[in-house]
């Protein structure tokens, strides 16, 4: 949409004079130095790896997570909580596996709790960085873009004699904060947005995993715990829960 509006206005020729390689180093080689400084270099290498995730779907599917917890339930009910123990042998989520081991070893429920949530933190922390990461940086594009077209028009000023290149000196001096303002608003922001909602879905699933386990453990009822675990959901993804089981029981 940017290139097409630039192309309407000024047509395919005009495209060159938004490349400006001074305003490019100030605004981006300064935004990326400033992160830089603000974080440890593997955060910041971590931080532009990230990049590649926006484009990655997560496995995260609530509904179905409680379908599997509700199955774990069952068989505990049934056989004990030490059967557990080869029902998680063929588990792929490592969050969940660890809490039904600690169930099966005999782990006190609060201890359990406390060993998965503070996991759980540590997840969320290393999430925040990265998201922070993004945060920083989107903050430095359009403050050295600001510094860029102050350094611009300090040059124009110096230059007034000749009115001549007074326009052609404020349109480059003006590319800076463009430069930031995509910077931020195009890249940045975007990405930490979606960084942030894949942590929000990816916590609120070991949410449930947490009290889906800790149910078992108290040998409540299946079907208390499938209720209690609903609640996390929103409501058409309730209805498809109880869609898919009465499916599965045909």
């Amino acid at each position: 949409m940017l290139t097409f509006g630039i192309i309407s206005s000024a047509g395919i020729g005009g495209l060159h004079e938004y490349l400006d390689p001074p305003s490019a180093i100030i605004t981006f080689g300064g935004a990326f130095s400033c992160t830089l400084a603000s974080v440890s270099l593997q955060n910041y290498i971590g931080g532009l790896k990230s990049f590649m995730l926006i484009f990655k779907q997560p496995e995260l599917n609530t509904s179905e997570m409680i379908r599997k917890i509700i199955e774990l339930s069952n068989i505990a009910r049934k056989e004990g909580l030490l059967s557990l123990e080869e029902a998680a042998a063929d588990l792929d989520e490592p969050f969940l596996k660890k809490g039904i081991l600690l169930i099966v070893d005999g782990t006190d429920p609060e201890l359990v709790r406390a060993i998965m949530e503070t996991e759980l933190i540590s997840i969320e922390g290393r999430h925040k960085d990265v998201i922070g990461f993004w945060e920083t940086l989107g903050s430095m594009g359009p403050a050295w873009g600001m510094i860029g077209t102050l350094v611009g028009l300090v040059d124009m000023l110096y230059h007034m004699d000749d009115p001549s290149t007074l326009g052609p000196a404020m349109a480059v001096a003006l590319i800076t904060t463009l430069y930031g303002s995509i910077l931020a608003n195009w890249i940045c922001i975007p990405v930490a947005n979606k960084l942030k909602a894949n942590n929000a879905d990816e916590t609120m699933q070991k949410e449930v995993m947490i009290e889906g386990l800790l149910s078992i453990q108290a040998g409540e009822n299946p079907r208390v715990i499938e209720e209690k675990l609903k609640s996390f959901l929103a409501p058409k993804d309730r209805v498809e829960v109880n869609e898919e089981e009465a499916g599965g029981e045909e």
